[in-house]
């Protein structure tokens, strides 16, 4: 059974429904919740699932990103975690860190990358008159949004949309891939999921 731990800065809705997921013949079982934030309310939401949580606030630590990083593995550590799922984790974590975690980090992303890399993703999409939107699932790589790709879902651009609500569809099936992704992973399959 793999241990699972979750990196989160707000509310968190991922993260539930990746612990949701992690049940019955499900390959891994989460181990943490940890935010770089105190007031993050995914916390809260976390431990009323009764997984553990911790906080290592990085502003103690300022430019000292080493620092940081060096208080999460140690959490990491601590709670033997074996993959790490970044869930609205609004840090940039340094090469050194994501080289520890070589083939086991997973992120969300709500775009189809390679397209929209970084944020405004959907303002983005937008803009370009894109007739489709949607989010990836891939592994963790020094160069941002751009490791291999592990799942996508993709969802129409309606007519009318906002950045809100385009926002509102592609989180909902972001909720549907993560999950789908993980359980795939954990069990060392690594053939990209693709949701319509």
């Amino acid at each position: 059974m793999k241990r699972v731990a979750i990196l989160i800065s707000g509310g968190g809705s991922n993260m539930v429904r990746l612990v949701e997921s992690m049940t019955g013949d499900h390959p891994a079982r989460p181990c943490l919740v940890l935010s770089n934030r105190a007031d993050a309310g995914g916390l809260a939401r976390a431990a009323a699932m009764g997984v553990p949580t911790a906080v290592v606030d990085h502003r103690p630590h300022g430019e000292n990103r080493a620092g940081f990083e060096a208080e999460i593995q140690a959490e990491l550590a601590r709670t033997g975690a074996e993959i790490l799922c970044l869930a609205g984790f609004m840090r940039i974590l340094t090469p050194g860190f994501i080289a520890r975690w070589s083939g086991r980090m997973l992120n969300t992303h709500p775009s189809l990358l390679p397209k929209y890399p970084g944020l405004h993703t959907h303002a983005r999409a937008l803009e370009a008159g894109d007739g489709e939107a949607g989010c990836t699932v891939h592994e963790v790589t020094e160069i941002l949004d751009d490791g291999p790709i592990l799942g996508q879902g993709r969802v129409p651009v309606e007519a009318g949309d906002t950045p809100e609500t385009l926002a509102a569809r592609v989180l909902a099936m972001e909720h549907r891939l993560y999950p789908a992704v993980l359980r795939r992973f954990a069990c060392g399959d690594r053939t990209p999921i693709l949701l319509p």
